[in-house]
């Protein structure tokens, strides 16, 4: 583990600085996977707001350092405490809602909090958006992506270790009982109501964190951001990665992430080959992204985490076959 993370620190000494900023959304992906997973993957309540939630930690960053003049380090950790609030008051439903239900639920926290944030001009700017500056402290700036990304993967291992710890915790085994059966877990004494608004709050602390960095980062902040497709992105990463795996959430993050700029990539070198091709080829762009998904729900249901410990277990057991 401590060389994966030194590996993972050394990587601004041996990248460009576009494979960087590239890594820096990945690192900032992987903590608002990581609070998704909390909710989705840990305790089995289903969230289509996570863009909106995004946009709650955004903007209250945004407010507070470019409206009132507040530090970034006051503003990142209010951003994620006033997105668990609002988490947590949009995860009230939860009590008597479950599954499909929930969903469209949560759905409803995306319209609304887009709704206010669109139109609550005087405040949030409107749909023109907030301009940011990037983070300093002291007489440094956060101003070039290597210092950025070693900003970001701080926080990402703050966050993963907080992950991991969580489920060996009594609130962590609680949300486990009520993933599996709620019923049973009401019946052992646990407090559903009490564990459900937990869950909702410390997954949107940390979605808030990611949006707070997010917007620092690109430096913007604008409804068009925070779409119900940003939603379903994240939710493609816990799914891609695997529910109810720390360790699924970076991967099923750096994978969804990614893949889009592979497919440009991939679409632009056949481009050249088939210039006349190129509109067509850009249209399959979408659905290549769609049919990867697909085929992991059916052929791999655990995720990247699966694969990774499938293959550890391999070549701790190679060359022998017991």
């Amino acid at each position: 583990m401590m060389i994966l993370v030194i590996v993972i620190l050394l990587f601004p000494l041996l990248l460009s600085n576009y494979i960087i900023g590239l890594l820096t959304l990945c690192a900032i992906a992987s903590i608002g996977a990581i609070g998704l997973n909390i909710l989705t993957g840990f305790t089995g309540q289903i969230s289509l707001g996570v863009g909106a939630f995004l946009g709650v930690g955004g903007y209250t960053t945004a407010i507070l350092t470019s409206t009132h003049g507040i530090s970034f380090w006051i503003a990142l950790p209010l951003a994620g405490l006033l997105t668990a609030v609002v988490g947590g008051l949009f995860g009230l439903p939860s009590l008597r809602l479950k599954g499909l239900y929930l969903a469209i639920a949560t759905l409803a926290a995306q319209v609304i909090i887009l709704f206010v944030i669109s139109r609550w001009d005087g405040l949030t700017g409107g749909t023109a958006g907030m301009v940011l500056s990037r983070p300093t402290i002291g007489g440094f700036s956060f101003s070039s992506n290597t210092s950025y990304y070693y900003l970001c993967v701080i926080v990402l291992i703050l966050t993963t270790l907080y992950a991991l710890n969580l489920v060996r915790t009594r609130t962590g085994r609680a949300f486990l009982a009520v993933r599996d059966r709620d019923v049973a877990a009401q019946i052992m004494g646990i407090n559903l109501f009490k564990t459900k608004f937990m869950a909702f709050a410390i997954s949107s602390f940390f979605v808030g964190i990611a949006g707070a960095l997010l917007a620092h980062y690109t430096m913007i902040v604008s409804p068009e951001l925070y779409s119900i497709q940003v939603s379903i992105q994240y939710l493609a990463m816990i799914l891609v990665g695997g529910l109810g795996s720390v360790l699924g959430s970076i991967l099923g993050a750096i994978f969804i992430t990614l893949l889009p700029v592979g497919l440009s990539s991939s679409i632009d070198v056949m481009a050249a080959f088939m210039p006349e091709m190129y509109q067509l080829l850009s249209a399959f762009k979408e659905f290549v992204f769609g049919a990867v998904i697909i085929l992991f729900l059916i052929f791999e249901p655990h995720g990247l985490a699966s694969i990774w410990l499938n293959m550890k277990k391999y070549f701790k057991l190679y060359p022998f076959s017991y």
